[in-house]
């Protein structure tokens, strides 16, 4: 059975601070808004959901410090899926049906959000998630999902993209080569990299797909280090990301530009990677820098909380909270019913949403309409180097030698 673990709050029993059902005939609720979630707490992408359920908390604590939804105070109640997909399933099947909760957020990675989404799509749930960006998501029907990020999957290089094949020939790379998780968001990002730059000219030297209980990346680093690329490409999360760039450093692969999703965002990476971290690169949909609506006081608060730095995982856990906490105040409802969870739905669809990653709209199928910024370690610091309105540093290429 699945981890439970719950933050306990009281609820503010206020006759009127309480959310009146939609469902005629009905006493209205009282009590706490309870929000299922159900995380990759252990297992493989145990990392990463750990830094969403931290963004899950900090928006908890905020909302709260405010009087709750609807004057109701928020409880959030976590499982831990241990990152498979079965039991992320029959997880959100148990906190819709037996801890009758209010509301579900999503987990963390495109393969637990699929199953995740269509539990509660057959609930009539509402279904905003963090960490689901594959395209596969958005292609199966899915009335009530959106992702509270920039960019989907394929789109998080655009703008690295953009640089490259904007470089004079002289400069620009010849060849690439591409080792990716095989993982629905990993792959996609990877792909639609190289997809871009296959349009442009940048010959695919190496395209691997490797299993996610891969450890030995020898193998793997040993074909880039044959095929000599101009640019290697990562679509990793984070222990991945870390096995690569270690492989790839002891076989002395030098390519002119090195880009890992995932694992080059998080605090530890650098670490991790033994001082390899130096002018990687990756998309990142969240700085500490911006000055978005929440995103000052997020920093603040992870710092006071956690005792380190924060993070895109835990901004992208926040993030979700601000888009359902918007539509909420909006219509004015917060009930498990199919007429409530419609209209949280069709807000969102049809609004623009000030968060902690910036403006977020979303197209019919959930996608948003923004994009990714890119990061780069420049001098053992993460700086955004595109887009050129929202950079802190000029991209550094070729990168150093590792």
């Amino acid at each position: 059975m699945a981890r439970i673990l719950a933050i306990t709050v009281t609820c503010a029993l206020l006759a009127t601070a309480c959310a009146k059902t939609d469902e005629p005939g009905t006493a209205p609720q009282t009590g706490p808004v309870k929000i299922g979630i159900s995380l990759p707490l252990s297992g493989d992408f145990s990392e990463p959901g750990k830094g969403i359920q931290e963004g899950y908390q900090l928006w908890a604590e905020t909302v709260n410090e405010k009087g709750g939804l609807l004057g109701r105070k928020v409880e959030l109640i976590f499982r831990d899926d241990a990152s498979d997909p079965n039991r992320v399933s029959s997880d959100y099947e148990s906190l819709i049906t037996q801890d009758k909760v209010n509301l579900v957020f999503g987990p963390f990675s495109s393969r637990l959000v699929i199953p995740a989404a269509k539990v509660a799509e057959s609930y009539n749930m509402l279904f905003v998630e963090p960490a689901g960006a594959a395209k596969e998501v958005f292609e199966q029907g899915f009335k009530r999902l959106f992702y509270a990020a920039p960019a989907i999957a394929d789109d998080h290089y655009n703008y690295l993209a953009e640089y490259i094949t904007k470089l004079p020939e002289a400069q620009r790379p010849k060849t690439a080569a591409y080792a990716s998780l095989d993982d629905p968001f990993a792959q996609g990002t990877a792909y639609g990299l190289r997809d871009k730059l296959a349009a442009a000219g940048i010959t695919t030297v190496v395209d691997e797909v490797y299993p996610p209980d891969t450890t030995d990346f020898g193998p793997i680093a040993a074909k880039i280090a044959a095929a000599k690329p101009d640019i290697v490409v990562g679509g990793t999360q984070f222990e991945d990301s870390v096995g690569l760039v270690r492989a790839l450093q002891e076989l002395k692969v030098q390519p002119k530009l090195a880009a890992f999703s995932t694992g080059p965002t998080l605090p530890e990476f650098p670490a991790a990677v033994k001082n390899a971290a130096e002018h990687v690169v990756s998309p990142v949909g969240w700085a500490p820098t911006t000055d978005f609506p929440g995103n000052a006081d997020l920093v603040k608060r992870y710092k006071a909380k956690f005792g380190g730095d924060a993070h895109e995982d835990a901004a992208n856990g926040f993030t979700v909270g601000q888009v359902v906490e918007a539509a909420v105040n909006a219509v004015k409802c917060v009930e498990p019913t199919r007429e409530c969870q419609d209209k949280l739905a069709d807000h969102i669809r049809q609004g623009t949403f000030d968060t902690v990653v910036g403006p977020l709209s979303f197209d019919d199928q959930g996608r948003p309409e923004q994009a990714h910024m890119i990061q780069q370690y420049v001098a053992g610091k993460v700086e955004i180097v595109l887009p050129a309105e929202a950079k802190t540093a000029d991209l550094v290429f070729p990168k150093q030698a590792w």
